[in-house]
């Protein structure tokens, strides 16, 4: 009767244990709204202007400009000028976060749009390359997106305060160190209690494929719960920003003419972290990823290939009216 009572109980704890894992595991990649399906309708005239846009920044960061980091610093300088002088154009007061690297002077890129409440929407993609690299969709594509929603925010009224940020040194071998411009930006707004309410890093935004199997993960089993297929663009959270993915999501799917997936998982999963909003999180920020997935789907990640003739401009153009919806949202949504 003993033995019989010890089994029951470990049956049930096992169970129990089981029941709680798939819970945790459901609420942490069930996702609002539905991903979308079929065959996109062509660009309208406002996306087709928004595609050529794209493609002139990624061609002048990955093609004119290419690798663009502390080691080659004049491309380095050049970057950071041209992202300026973008913004600048587009109606922008630019500031300069600067700090310095073993004697080299860094700048993160900020522009800022005051809103009725001082609540800010953040918005943020490293300008760098890795070295030996010339960093078309990483992160030209981020970078790209980017300056075409500043661009159209320009001179709007929001009710939050939007802050727009190219950040520096994400690559290695700064990648998580405090020398990442991310990091070190990050820590002087919580220094200054900046009232970050959303933080979305723009991430290798650019490669989709149609060929089955394209897409990999970092982890057994993931394969079972996400497509194998590399057509969609990824929203990525920890889990404490849960929140924020999902409500992200939920508006991207209300208006984008492409698919996507979401999971708000542990930061220790490798690739969840990947990004500058791992800075943020360090400083108790909410922050979020959107992603092609880089190198779990990317055949030219961290490469001299990586350049901009490997992109899919259509596909970009249709994360980045999807991201415009987002960002508006975001920045009028009532608490």
């Amino acid at each position: 009767m003993r033995s019989t009572t010890f089994r029951a109980i470990r049956i049930s704890f096992w169970s129990g244990l089981g029941l709680l894992f798939v819970l945790g595991l459901f609420l942490m990649i069930r996702m609002p709204g539905k991903s979308f399906h079929g065959t996109a309708a062509p660009l309208s005239s406002d996306e087709t202007a928004l595609r050529e846009e794209l493609i002139a920044h990624v061609q002048k960061l990955g093609g004119e400009i290419g690798e663009r980091n502390l080691r080659r610093y004049a491309q380095h300088q050049a970057a950071a000028q041209y992202i300026e002088n973008q913004l600048t154009a587009s109606g922008w007061n630019v500031r300069r976060d600067e700090y310095e690297v073993h004697g080299q002077s860094c700048s993160n890129i900020e522009a800022e749009l005051p809103g009725a409440s001082p609540e800010i929407v953040l918005i943020g993609a490293h300008y760098d390359s890795v070295p030996g690299a010339p960093g078309a969709n990483d992160n030209g594509s981020g970078v790209a997106a980017l300056l075409a929603l500043t661009r159209r925010f320009a001179g709007t009224h929001n009710s939050r305060t939007l802050r727009f940020v190219a950040f520096v040194n994400e690559e290695p071998s700064y990648f998580q160190t405090t020398e990442m411009g991310s990091f070190v930006y990050a820590a002087r707004c919580r220094q200054h209690n900046d009232p970050i309410s959303a933080m979305i890093s723009l991430e290798t935004i650019g490669y989709f494929s149609n060929q089955p199997g394209s897409q990999k993960y970092p982890m057994l089993g993931l394969d079972l719960l996400y497509p194998r297929t590399g057509n969609f663009i990824g929203f990525v959270g920890n889990v404490a920003s849960r929140s924020l993915l999902r409500d992200v999501i939920g508006e991207f799917r209300r208006h984008a003419q492409i698919a996507s997936e979401g999971g708000a998982l542990p930061a220790t999963v490798p690739g969840v972290g990947w990004s500058d909003q791992w800075s943020f999180w360090q400083h108790g920020y909410p922050g979020i990823m959107v992603t092609d997935t880089a190198p779990f789907r990317y055949p030219y990640y961290h490469a001299a290939s990586d350049t901009p003739d490997k992109l899919d401009y259509d596909s970009m153009t249709r994360v980045v009216a999807g991201m415009e919806k987002v960002v508006h949202h975001l920045a009028n949504a009532s608490r």
